[in-house]
């Protein structure tokens, strides 16, 4: 048995609904073999058209500016001011008119100023129209801008763009739809305008207002001209509207011979700041002694939101600083803008409008030889006339990587750049970033959740935990030797192990001893070992751990066993060569130093 389709059923009822009245006004008027004469309908066309034209482009100039700063902000205030905007929707025009007599009608303050002419005049007309056709635009263009990434705003902000020029080229271009259609709207709703504008401004007509005259005075008859005036004036528009417009034909990118930025060490960087989002507080410091830093931990740490306080984007207390050649410079009370940074976030962010060639120049004091050199260096030049839907997921964090570079940025932050990307494009980028740092010396603030990616890429590690710094410094010291169980949680370790204290100050995992200790005999602790530290053996020794493979997990560079020991404890060991098979009895050798043990409290 076949279903009523009930989608298509309930949409083309509405459609029909809508459609059926112009078809039979148009049947009526090809029967009466056209429209009988109404004389002064040319003119009430015109007053429309005028009207319209000159209330959206107020309410454009007026109303674009008002989405945006709705959509920005937050809050009690800017709730009921997006109540209240929306207000005029909710009156009967009629209404609307009455309320405006009270502000410009000829016996109020501003109408007296005129001499009670303004209501007489296509300004009254402009005035009804706007009061009721403006809220069509800035609720679709507060839509639109609350639509728009705020990490495109970000970055052109760390780019060099102050606030009107991320408005301008940035926000208007992101929002552009939702703005026409609003226009459109608005232009739609003047043009129709009948309650409000009979009420203010009843003289000269508009075509709704003639055609009610027309009608009040003769009948029926009388408004087929208006009505058909009316009907293709706003079929044209439509049209007009509706019709694709065709892309704008744009030569290719000529670029400048690449010239490659001077390669001198970047700045020292330092930082100790504190903030607050919601209820989460962060607080983090770290001293200047590194040119790269990493910034480990897991999801909601704080490690972005301390990289957009390092950026400026995020209010935050404390100081930031960069230490180099030039002394000590204070970052600190800055705006993002005049900071002089790069900055990368998890989304490449990517104007949709631009090329690549003209994402790379959109810095502020972007250099076009140095722009052309690092888009040969990252392997994009092929690529300049591409737009970012051209762009696989790789190209997309390199052309970000470059727009950044362009500008000779004295430090760059990263916030899990390579995050999403497949394992051989994330390698790949990776030691293109980490030759970067070496070829440039440039300054890098990494934010990341994988270890290894942090061990790659920089100098000293900072391990962040709930907005705190759980542990920082050299990144061998710190990986060699975590403050607890949590940080060596945070650095992937995984072989953490329960053991005791026995007599002498000996660690004891079971019946074995693992390495000597100054704690006294009797404490539980808990242990740690790296991976790579432990040598497997199956020669039967007295010496070791005496355990059981329980799996094998061959990688692609290495291997990884799992060994059982007698306390029911797990130790996971790499090696690069084959390993023995699950159930094979097995001794574990972990050189003394090898080990990082603390109190079971902690």
């Amino acid at each position: 048995m076949n279903r009523v389709p009930v989608l298509p059923v309930l949409a083309g009822l509405l459609l029909a609904y809508l459609l059926v009245p112009i078809v039979a006004f148009a049947v009526r008027l090809a029967g009466a073999g056209g429209a009988p004469a109404a004389p002064g309908v040319g003119a009430a066309l015109a007053t429309s058209l005028v009207t319209a034209t000159i209330s959206t482009a107020v309410i454009g100039v007026l109303g674009i500016p008002l989405g945006y700063l709705l959509a920005r902000r937050r809050g009690r205030v800017a709730a009921a001011l997006g109540v209240l905007v929306q207000l005029p929707l909710a009156l009967p025009p009629l209404i609307s008119g009455v309320l405006l007599v009270y502000l410009v009608g000829p016996y109020a303050p501003l109408g007296e100023l005129t001499g009670g002419q303004l209501t007489d005049t296509r300004i009254g007309i402009v005035l009804a129209q706007v009061f009721v056709a403006a809220p069509f635009l800035v609720v679709a263009a507060r839509s639109a801008f609350a639509a728009v990434d705020p990490a495109l705003l970000d970055v052109a902000a760390t780019l060099g763009h102050g606030r009107l020029s991320r408005f301008v080229r940035v926000a208007l271009p992101a929002a552009g739809g939702g703005i026409r259609a609003g226009l459109l709207l608005s232009w739609l709703r003047a043009f129709g305008e009948f309650g409000a504008t009979v009420i203010l401004a009843y003289h000269p007509y508009t075509l709704p207002v003639f055609t009610y005259v027309q009608f009040g005075s003769t009948g029926l008859p009388a408004t087929v001209l208006p009505v058909a005036v009316a009907l293709l004036a706003a079929l044209l528009i439509l049209g007009a509207a509706d019709h694709p417009r065709l892309p704008r034909r744009r030569g290719r990118a000529v670029l400048p011979g690449p010239v490659r930025p001077n390669g001198r060490p970047g700045p020292l960087v330092g930082f100790d700041l504190a903030a607050r989002v919601g209820g989460f507080v962060l607080s983090v410091a770290h001293p200047p002694g590194a040119r790269t830093i990493a910034i480990l931990g897991p999801s909601g740490a704080g490690k972005s939101m301390t990289l957009r306080a390092l950026a400026g984007l995020l209010p935050a207390r404390g100081d930031v600083t960069l230490t180099g050649d030039g002394g000590r410079e204070r970052l600190a009370g800055l705006a993002p803008e005049h900071r002089g940074i790069g900055y990368l976030p998890q989304d490449p962010a990517l104007l949709p409008q631009l090329t690549v060639w003209r994402q790379v120049l959109f810095g502020v004091g972007a250099d076009p030889a140095v722009a052309a050199y690092w888009l040969d260096r990252l392997g994009l030049t092929e690529l300049a006339d591409r737009r970012p839907d051209q762009l696989s997921g790789g190209q997309r964090r390199r052309v970000a990587l470059a727009r950044a570079l362009a500008r000779r940025p004295r430090l760059l932050l990263l916030d899990e750049p390579f995050a999403g990307l497949d394992t051989p494009v994330r390698d790949e980028l990776r030691h293109e970033l980490r030759a970067l740092q070496r070829d440039t010396g440039m300054a890098t603030v990494l934010v990341t959740h994988d270890p290894d990616e942090a061990a790659l890429l920089a100098d000293e590690v900072l391990l962040l935990s709930a907005g705190t710094v759980r542990q920082q410094g050299r990144q061998e010291q710190v990986y060699a030797h975590p403050r607890d169980p949590r940080a060596a949680r945070l650095l992937g370790i995984r072989n953490l192990t329960a053991g005791t204290v026995g007599a002498g100050g000996v660690l004891r995992c079971g019946a074995a001893a693992v390495c000597d200790t100054d704690l006294p005999a009797g404490t539980d602790v808990t242990w740690c070992v790296r991976p790579d530290q432990i040598v497997l053996s199956t020669v039967d020794k007295s010496d070791g751990l005496a355990g059981r493979v329980v799996d094998v997990v061959r990688l692609a560079a290495f291997t990884e066993t799992v060994v059982e020991l007698p306390t029911g404890d797990r130790l996971t060991a790499t090696r690069t060569g084959p390993a023995p098979k699950p159930g094979t009895p097995v001794r574990l050798a972990i050189a003394p130093d090898a080990v990082t043990l603390w109190p079971s409290a902690q």
